[in-house]
């Protein structure tokens, strides 16, 4: 649907910036899909640079079971720790902008707002970070090409339909999105802004991973919301244990990326003969097992970010959380070939509705299998 400027409430210069330009926004996940691959079976994500020369940022593939996204700079594939810095005056322990590039962030963004106004068409995507219901009202701003990304974020945060934005949604943070400044202002990097002030966090992505921006800078934009009000959001996973005895407990995981949260809520590898593999020694190649029958019954409650809002507290010691995305990124490098972890095998390879694959080896017209690695 497109929908006309006047019905966002947004600041004078952003508007300006959107004056001129067709605002799509989504009605279905469906239609996000198509958007992504722009009615084709094979597109390149492509930008020109101002020296004339034409930069692919992403490639997407239709595939039986979903899209396939790749980055041609395997830089790309995944985030880089030191993509975010802060854009403003407020406290924070982050590296700021004026102090890693040598000059504030005004000329930059200015350029940014520019260029989005040059654009023929973006999408726009209104959603709540965090919650549904609760969660920061947000608008993401996307050049139309880059659809794949909106479809990403909008799995992992969830999105309000055209038909249902009214007037009453008043966006708290702007996530914009200009892939090319990552090559004109800040030589190939990641880099995401934050820039806080009065009534509005505004989030500048300058690249179409979503690992730095629709998922670990919308966690940003959720603690600086949770500093404000007094609550926070974890990053942490979490799991109802349920025992073969019936008994219930929940644990909850704190920690940095690559520190073993998602794995907390999957089911335990076995051997095609139902032992745990445990170890290998090295040097005499013995190997050892753990036979265990009857394991715990897992029900995943969070896999990264899990929200502590005040409202879901109840009297008594127990911290009370929900988890802060809509659906998760599910890591998969650790599948080599086929029946490592048959059941996300099995709901990747015929899913209910397309899946978005990243750095998955998918072609036009086949099925991506998440054991299939770009190298």
């Amino acid at each position: 649907m497109i929908i006309p400027v006047d019905r966002i409430t947004l600041s004078d210069d952003t508007v300006a910036a959107l004056r001129d330009a067709e605002l799509h926004a989504p009605e279905s996940r469906l239609e996000l899909v198509e958007w992504a691959l722009d009615g084709k079976d094979y597109r390149e994500v492509a930008y020109e640079l101002p020296d004339g020369s034409e930069v692919v940022e992403a490639t997407c593939a239709r595939c039986k079971n979903g899209v396939s996204v790749n980055y041609p700079d395997p830089y790309m594939r995944r985030r880089d720790p030191e993509a975010m810095v802060i854009a403003d005056r407020m406290p924070t322990d982050k590296p700021r902008y004026q102090d890693r590039f040598g000059e504030s962030f005004t000329r930059v963004r200015n350029d940014t707002l520019t260029w989005l106004s040059e654009q023929d068409q973006l999408i726009v995507l209104p959603f709540r970070a965090g919650d549904n219901e609760r969660g920061e009202a947000t608008f993401l701003i996307v050049p139309a090409n880059a659809g794949f990304f909106v479809l990403a974020l909008a799995d992992l945060q969830g999105f309000i339909p055209a038909s249902e934005l009214t007037d009453a949604f008043v966006p708290e943070a702007i996530v914009y999105v200009a892939p090319p400044f990552r090559h004109t202002a800040f030589g190939g990097r990641q880099v995401v802004v934050h820039r806080r002030g009065p009534g509005l966090h505004e989030m500048f992505a300058y690249n179409l991973y979503p690992g730095p921006s629709a998922k670990k800078g919308v966690y940003g934009m959720l603690l600086a919301k949770g500093e404000r009000e007094g609550w926070t959001t974890l990053h942490s996973s979490a799991v109802r244990l349920v025992t073969p005895y019936d008994n219930e407990f929940v644990i909850m995981h704190e920690g940095a990326s690559g520190g073993g949260k998602s794995e907390m809520t999957q089911e335990l590898h076995r051997e095609p003969d139902g032992r745990i593999f445990l170890s290998r020694n090295t040097v005499t190649g013995e190997e050892m097992h753990l036979d265990l029958s009857d394991t715990c019954e897992l029900h995943p409650v969070t896999d990264d970010m899990a929200s502590a809002l005040p409202e879901l507290q109840h009297e008594g010691d127990r911290l009370v959380a929900e988890d802060a995305e809509d659906g998760w990124f599910l890591r998969v490098d650790h599948l080599k070939n086929y029946g490592t972890e048959p059941s996300l095998e099995r709901l990747t390879i015929s899913p209910p509705e397309p899946v978005v694959f990243l750095n998955v080896d998918g072609k036009p017209g086949a099925t991506a299998l998440v054991w299939e690695h770009t190298m």
